[in-house]
């Protein structure tokens, strides 16, 4: 299964679409995605993300450093849904961070599957501070505000990918208040988008 595209996206336009965010060619960047918070928001914008293009843009804004991606994943099944987008970002420069997610029946007795990466993505995140000049967040996760904070203390730009357009906004007021820069997703959908596939969300 394939995750990213041939199609070769225009670098004036993105630079269209980030014109108000300040990207130096000599600048060390990571970035750190929040696998099923982003899904959710492409999902409820109405695409999906194309990873390949993702991370070759960001590429051209300055020297990447690492590109994190964090998920849950259920062990105990044969067949992971999500298993072929890890293993193609394994394989294509992304940084994985993945542990074995939770599942229990609420009080209706529906099944529910519980992975919160939120404290990985910030150890990763507070370790990398000094190594970064520029942190790009893909999440809308009020929960990371005071994360955002601790980096922004160190000296290091924070950007926050997230969306306003759904409803309700996927981003949370404080975070997005916190971040020295607020990206649209859905402003990004010609650059990094392609058409929906059927898969269940990450939880």
């Amino acid at each position: 299964m394939y995750y990213g595209s041939e199609r070769f996206a225009d670098s004036f336009e993105f630079l269209n679409v980030l014109e108000k965010v300040v990207f130096y060619r000599d600048e060390r960047l990571a970035l750190f995605i929040d696998g099923s918070n982003l899904y959710a928001a492409a999902k409820a914008l109405g695409f999906d993300i194309d990873y390949k293009l993702l991370r070759s843009e960001f590429m051209r804004r300055g020297k990447l450093l690492r590109a994190f991606y964090y998920t849950a994943l259920l062990e105990n099944e044969e067949y992971s849904p999500i298993r072929p987008l890890v293993d193609w970002l394994n394989y294509n420069g992304f940084t994985m961070v993945t542990k074995p997610a939770k599942e229990f029946t609420d009080a209706a007795g529906r099944r529910k599957v519980k992975g919160n990466m939120d404290i990985e993505l910030a150890v990763d995140a507070m370790e990398m501070a000094p190594h970064i000049d520029h942190m790009v967040l893909f999440s809308g996760d009020g929960d990371f505000r005071p994360l955002v904070a601790g980096i922004q203390r160190q000296g290091v730009r924070v950007s926050v990918v997230s969306t306003i357009r759904s409803n309700p906004p996927m981003i949370a007021d404080d975070l997005r208040r916190q971040t020295d820069n607020f990206i649209e997703l859905d402003e990004l959908r010609d650059v990094i988008g392609r058409p929906m596939r059927e898969r269940p969300a990450e939880d």
